[in-house]
């Protein structure tokens, strides 16, 4: 273990290995603190994926590491947003864009592992795994993290990378506004009559969205993400009856668009709330991730933020000459990441509180809302450019299409 180092990140999830392998080019020296480094595992035609924008998709191909990650991927060539019970329907398309693909869907898994793999080939990052932090102190040039075997490393910068329970920010003091949306995700896979082909859905409920995102499976068009919001208060009904039960439910929700669901894979929940960090670093800290905010997945948003925050920490190490925890630096990190994150944060938000109100009008309001999205092209460009992940500051890995 090195005694001190230019950057130490804090967590080694799918962002913090995305801001280790950001810096393997560069001279500096890092080590990524991780207490669970990913298990390689079989895939499963049900295993949990992500939606990962065109942004995304970039900073992940300047990476180094989508050409293995394209082998597992689902490609969204289009999207179709509806509410329930109403006429209004918005649709996006690739091709509107000039892209190849608005995104793609891919197993968090793969993910996780890519990423470390290519850290333990590339050689670059002292990776302390497993290990966890017992404590931060701070001098006026270093960061001092006390591990829980009693050994201590020092960094000119951390990079807090621990998750939307960050220990680093509560230990620093700095504040979060949560925002407890009373719903949990039940995330799983079903099988339906008709293909998928390529077009990812949200579909607004009184009780929350429901998503189907088209799944990488064998290259079988007919197998999908399902992504269903729930009241908490039926959580436990809809993760305990019968499949033939819940993919009655879940049919009645989304509807035909897809045919009759006729297989459904495991069930796992999770809690949503928003999470928002009052700050975005501290003396000698930066937060990335979740570490920074976790947002509700409607819209698919929260890793897509944060992998631009470990795109655009890393285009600012890259090009930083001497101290990288410097206040100037830490400030420019701020002043580039704080607009887009207040955008997505408000857009996620503002989604969900929309369509869950059931103030009488405004179903009315909503539908003409989706009519707008869908006819009015200055609307449809702004939406449809924030979604690909480009409605603020773009990162340089972002820009690259090569």
């Amino acid at each position: 273990m090195p005694r001190e180092v230019d950057v130490a990140i804090v967590g080694g999830g799918l962002v913090g290995a995305a801001v280790a392998h950001g810096l393997a080019g560069t001279p500096l020296s890092v080590a990524l603190i991780e207490p669970a480094p990913p298990a390689a595992g079989a895939a499963d035609w049900d295993e949990r994926c992500i939606a990962v924008n065109q942004a995304s998709y970039r900073i992940l191909q300047a990476l180094g590491v989508w050409p293995e990650l394209s082998r597992v991927s689902a490609p969204i060539v289009s999207t179709h947003i509806s509410e329930r019970g109403r006429f209004g329907v918005a649709r996006f398309t690739a091709a509107e864009a000039g892209l190849e693909a608005l995104g793609y869907n891919v197993p968090i898994r793969r993910i996780g592992e890519v990423l470390w793999q290519a850290l333990v080939r590339a050689g670059r990052s002292q990776l302390l795994a497993p290990a966890s932090l017992s404590g931060i102190g701070l001098t006026e040039t270093h960061a001092v993290l006390s591990l829980h075997d009693g050994r201590r490393l020092r960094a000119r910068l951390v990079v807090a990378a621990d998750g939307m329970h960050s220990p680093l920010r509560g230990w620093l003091g700095i504040a979060a506004q949560t925002r407890d949306y009373a719903q949990s995700a039940i995330v799983t896979a079903v099988r339906t009559a008709r293909p998928h082909r390529g077009c990812a859905y949200e579909r607004f409920t009184p009780d929350g969205p429901i998503a189907l995102l088209p799944k990488p499976w064998a290259a079988e068009e007919n197998v999908c993400s399902l992504v269903w919001t729930t009241p908490r208060s039926g959580l436990e009904s809809r993760m305990q009856c019968a499949d033939a039960e819940f993919l009655a439910a879940a049919q009645d929700a989304f509807g035909e668009r897809l045919g009759r669901f006729t297989e459904l894979g495991r069930r796992q929940a999770f809690p949503l709330s928003r999470v928002m960090a009052a700050e975005l670093s501290a003396p000698r800290v930066v937060f990335v991730g979740n570490a920074a905010q976790s947002l509700h997945p409607v819209a698919a948003q929260g890793f897509n933020l944060g992998l631009r925050d470990a795109a655009t920490l890393c285009e600012l190490l890259a090009v930083s000459a001497g101290d990288a925890g410097a206040p100037e630096l830490l400030r420019r990190y701020v002043e580039l990441r704080a607009p887009d994150r207040s955008r997505t944060a408000e857009f996620t938000d503002g989604l969900v509180r929309l369509f869950s109100n059931r103030v009488p009008g405004l179903r009315g309001l909503r539908h003409l809302g989706l009519l707008a999205l869908d006819l009015a092209p200055p609307l449809r460009e702004a939406v449809m450019w924030q979604n690909l992940g480009f409605g603020g500051y773009t990162p340089s890995a972002a820009r690259s299409t090569r």
